[in-house]
C-alpha cells in the first residue's frame, strides 16, 4: 500500500479549513438575520412568534430540490433543521413537551422536528402533555397519533376532541430498534427488557441470537434503558438516544424483523400553522347514525377532487352523536375548495371541527 502523499493531503485541509471559515461566517450570517426578524415580529407585536412550523417546512423543502450531493436528502435536512434550532436559541429557547420518560421515541420525533437546540420535557401521559401546552409552560407537544404496524393512539384522537389546540405539524420517524446495554458479550446476556411491542416487532432476531435470555415487557423503550443501566447482565430494546440518556452501550443495531416501521407523531400548539404549499388537515366529523352518512358526509370532499389520506373512525363519547370520523386530508383549511366543503359540512354533520392544518412531514 502506497502512503498518502503529505504535500496533496496538507493542501486538502488547507482548503478544508478555508470553507469551514466560510461555514462560520455564513452561519452567523444567518444568525444576524434572523435576530433581524425577531426585532422586526416584535415591533409589530407578534414577538412570541419564535416557531413557524410553514416557513421551516418551506426552507427545507427548497434545499432539499437544490441538494445536488454527496449528502443525502435527509442529511441536508437535519443540518439545516440545527441551524434553524441554533438561530431560534438567540430569541428564546422553545420547551416541548412529551409523554415520558425520557429517551423514547417520541422524545427523539421531537429533537428531529425542533433540533437538539429545545428544552425538552417529559411528562407522564399523552393528557398531561395537552395540558401542559394549554397552561403555557410549555410552547408545543410532541404526541404519537399512528404506528405503522399497531395502528392508531387512541389517547391522542381522544384528547384532539377534547383540547383547544391544534394540530401544527406532523413527524414520521422511521423506527430502528436497538440492543443496548453495559454487557461486552451478547452471549453473557440473560434477561431483555422491552416494550411489548417492541418485543413483537423483534421476535426472530431475539429467537436467533438471545435464545437463553429471558423477556420482559415493561410500559416504555426508556423504561428498558433504564433498568439495563441498573441490572448487569441485562440490555434492553430500544432506540439510540434512549442508549445515550441512559449511559449504555449499543450492542447491536435494526434488529426489528421487518424493516421500515414508521410512527407518525403530532405536533401540538395554540396556533394554527398559516398555509406552506405543501399541507395536510385534519377533521374531525360526527354525525347520529343513519344509512349513508359517511357516504354524504365525504362527498362534499369527492366532489371538490379533494384528497383523502386517512379515515379513522370512534365510536360516541357523547350525549349528541353516534359515530364520529377523524379525516386526515390534503391541502389546508384556507384552499378555496376545503372551505367550501367544510361550510357544507357545517350544515351537515352535528360536529365539524378543523383539528389543525399543517405542513405534511416527509417520509
Amino acid at each position: 500500500m502506497m502512503d498518502a502523499d503529505p504535500r496533496e493531503l496538507a493542501e486538502i485541509r488547507r482548503r478544508i479549513d478555508a470553507v469551514d471559515r466560510q461555514l462560520l461566517e455564513a452561519f452567523n450570517q444567518r444568525a444576524r438575520l434572523a435576530r433581524r426578524v425577531a426585532e422586526v415580529k416584535r415591533d409589530a407585536g407578534d414577538g412570541d412568534d419564535i416557531y413557524r412550523p410553514e416557513r421551516e417546512a418551506e426552507v427545507l423543502r427548497a434545499l432539499r430540490e437544490a441538494n445536488q450531493g454527496p449528502f443525502d436528502d435527509d442529511t441536508v435536512a437535519g443540518l439545516f433543521q440545527e441551524v434553524m434550532a441554533a438561530c431560534r436559541t438567540l430569541q428564546r429557547r422553545i420547551v416541548v413537551a412529551f409523554p415520558g420518560p425520557p429517551g423514547t421515541f417520541t422524545e427523539a420525533a421531537a429533537r428531529k422536528q425542533f433540533g437538539n437546540g429545545v428544552e425538552t420535557r417529559a411528562i407522564d401521559t399523552i393528557d398531561g402533555v395537552f395540558r401542559e401546552v394549554e397552561a403555557e409552560t410549555a410552547d408545543f407537544g410532541v404526541v404519537p397519533v399512528e404506528n405503522s404496524t399497531e395502528g392508531v393512539v387512541s389517547h391522542t384522537l381522544d384528547s384532539l376532541v377534547r383540547s383547544r389546540l391544534a394540530i401544527c405539524g406532523e413527524i414520521e420517524l422511521r423506527i430502528h430498534h436497538c440492543v443496548v446495554g453495559q454487557a461486552e458479550e451478547l452471549s453473557a446476556v440473560g434477561r431483555v427488557y422491552a416494550h411489548q411491542q417492541s418485543l413483537a416487532q423483534c421476535r426472530k432476531w431475539l429467537d436467533r441470537e438471545l435464545v437463553n435470555a429471558e423477556r420482559y415487557g415493561v410500559e416504555s423503550t426508556a423504561e428498558a434503558a433504564r433498568r439495563a443501566a441498573a441490572e448487569p447482565g441485562t440490555v434492553a430494546l430500544a432506540g439510540v438516544l434512549a442508549a445515550r440518556t441512559y449511559g449504555l452501550e449499543v450492542l447491536a443495531s435494526n434488529v426489528e424483523d421487518e424493516p421500515g416501521g414508521r410512527t407518525r407523531f403530532l405536533v401540538i400548539g395554540a396556533r394554527h400553522a398559516r398555509p406552506s404549499g405543501f399541507d395536510k388537515t385534519t377533521v374531525l366529523l360526527a354525525a347520529r347514525d343513519r344509512p349513508g352518512v359517511l357516504y354524504d358526509l365525504l362527498n362534499a370532499f369527492a366532489r371538490r377532487a379533494i384528497n383523502l389520506t386517512r379515515i379513522e373512525s370512534r365510536q360516541a363519547r357523547d350525549a349528541l352523536w353516534d359515530y364520529a370520523w377523524f379525516i386526515d386530508l390534503e391541502g389546508h383549511a384556507e384552499d378555496p375548495p376545503i372551505v367550501a366543503a367544510l361550510e357544507e359540512l357545517g350544515g351537515e354533520a352535528v360536529v365539524c371541527k378543523v383539528l389543525g392544518s399543517y405542513p405534511r412531514g416527509v417520509h
